[in-house]
């Protein structure tokens, strides 16, 4: 089995471009139609910004067919991102130490465990619905490998309370050659999906390589493009970051991996993140079109 979709299906670029939407398409419930008209699965991107609300999440459910799958970003203060204040419900902000505005930093334990546990909450309509895929944990890229942030990994699992955790790094230390293969037998050991993620290449360690691995019963492939102009660049939109559209021929190399993975776990993902006017949505279509004529009795959604 292996589901293809997008990273967003609000996307404000991709709304405007006109490239996916017809025109009689504008409002929220007929957008997630039609897009789960389209696609199997999509991943979640505005839980990264705020916790997300049940009652949302209750309507993602509802609009969507049965079978359909919903990957949810994990809230930024749970993965160690700054956060604004303003974006976090006002009892819990009430728990802060300081009475801070803007962007902090929460360290506290005990605060972060109320965020999980608010955040859990939210997800229950798509976990009654059987429509949660995997909560999406994408590290900072300061986030390098070091021996005391395995039990960091550790510690968001326990916050999801049995909920299937994916994590995503963002620093090429945990993936040289002579640190990977720990690193994939400690996720493999404790049950945490490893993403597996495509994005510019620098020579460095400033980003990770596409390494093709399995640590679950699930593969998940996230693809990022390819803007090596604007990737690292600071006081840019987010949007421009993703403003690449991989070619077929670019799309074909990846091929041999998704259909590698696919066959070592029950279901592979293989979503796409260039979420700049229609790229994501284009690239999806490709790919399962490449998929579908090279595949051998697989299903491919």
């Amino acid at each position: 089995m292996i589901d293809i979709g997008t990273c967003s299906w609000t996307e404000k670029t991709l709304i405007q471009s006109g490239e996916f939407y017809p025109k009689e398409v504008k409002t929220a419930e007929t957008r997630l139609r039609y897009y789960a008209s389209a696609f199997s699965t999509v991943e979640v991107d505005s839980t990264y910004y705020a916790i997300p609300d049940a009652r949302n999440a209750a309507l993602w459910a509802d609009r969507t067919p049965e079978g359909f799958v919903f990957h949810i970003k994990a809230y930024g203060a749970l993965t160690g991102h700054g956060i604004d204040t303003r974006t976090l419900p006002g009892d819990i902000a009430s728990l802060l130490p300081r009475k801070e505005k803007g962007q902090v930093y929460i360290r506290e334990p005990e605060i972060l465990k109320v965020i999980a546990e608010r955040f859990r909450e939210a997800l229950l309509p798509l976990t009654k619905a059987g429509k949660l895929g995997l909560l999406v944990f994408q590290f900072p890229p300061w986030f390098d490998y070091r021996t005391s942030r395995l039990d960091a990994l550790l510690e968001r699992k326990e916050l999801m309370q049995g909920l299937p955790v994916a994590v995503e790094f963002r620093h090429g230390s945990w993936l040289t050659p002579g640190r990977q293969e720990g690193v994939f037998t400690f996720l493999s050991r404790h049950g945490l999906t490893y993403v597996a993620a495509d994005e510019p290449q620098y020579g460095d360690v400033s980003t990770i390589p596409f390494v093709p691995r399995v640590t679950t019963d699930t593969a998940y492939i996230r693809l990022h493009g390819r803007n090596r102009e604007n990737w690292l660049k600071k006081g840019i939109e987010t949007t421009l970051r993703f403003a690449y559209e991989y070619s077929a021929d670019e799309l074909r190399t990846f091929l041999p991996s998704v259909k590698k993975m696919a066959g070592e776990a029950r279901t592979a993902y293989v979503m796409f993140n260039n979420c700049h006017l229609g790229f994501a949505v284009k690239n999806a279509f490709v790919m399962k079109a490449l998929l579908k004529e090279k595949s051998e009795g697989g299903v491919i959604r």
